[in-house]
């Protein structure tokens, strides 16, 4: 206090006390809030103003965690790349929705796991398997136009 009083070249015998708590121009003690308004306006928790429905969507993206959005996005992986599997099993059933069944009962299994190193894993091994099928899938595809080509000529 008595180097920011210095700065400005006033004698200390000068200062009142009340000029140093109750000074508008200088405010060297107080930083504080001028009115009860003020003060309150600064510390009371204030209403959050109303979002429109696409601020609200923007907002709940947000909140999603890196590996809720993951799981999010494997599902949607799987439920695309199941459409490719059009044949029935052995019970004539669609493959298509017998992986669709069986992703669904995973998911919902591993919905309230909280270890991250196992949701991780489980992401991981999730896309290794989506990708494998995929993969598969191709190759069985060309093996199969292969084959009728071959038969065709």
């Amino acid at each position: 206090m008595t180097t920011s009083l210095q700065k400005w070249r006033i004698p200390l015998r000068l200062i009142k006390r009340h000029d140093i708590v109750f000074s508008c121009s200088r405010r060297l003690l107080h930083e504080g809030p001028d009115t009860i308004e003020e003060l309150l306006d600064r510390h009371i928790l204030k209403k959050e103003k109303q979002l429109d429905d696409e601020e609200e969507e923007l907002l709940n993206r947000r909140r999603l965690t890196s590996t809720r959005r993951e799981a999010l996005a494997l599902y949607r992986d799987i439920i695309r790349a199941t459409r490719f599997f059009m044949w029935p099993d052995s019970q004539g059933v669609l493959w298509r929705d017998v992986l669709r069944e069986n992703a669904r009962k995973e998911f919902e299994e591993a919905r309230f796991e909280t270890d991250p190193e196992i949701i991780t894993r489980l992401l991981i091994g999730g896309h290794d398997a989506v990708q494998s099928a995929i993969d598969k899938l191709a190759e069985k595809q060309r093996q199969q136009i292969q084959k009728e080509r071959g038969g065709g000529d």
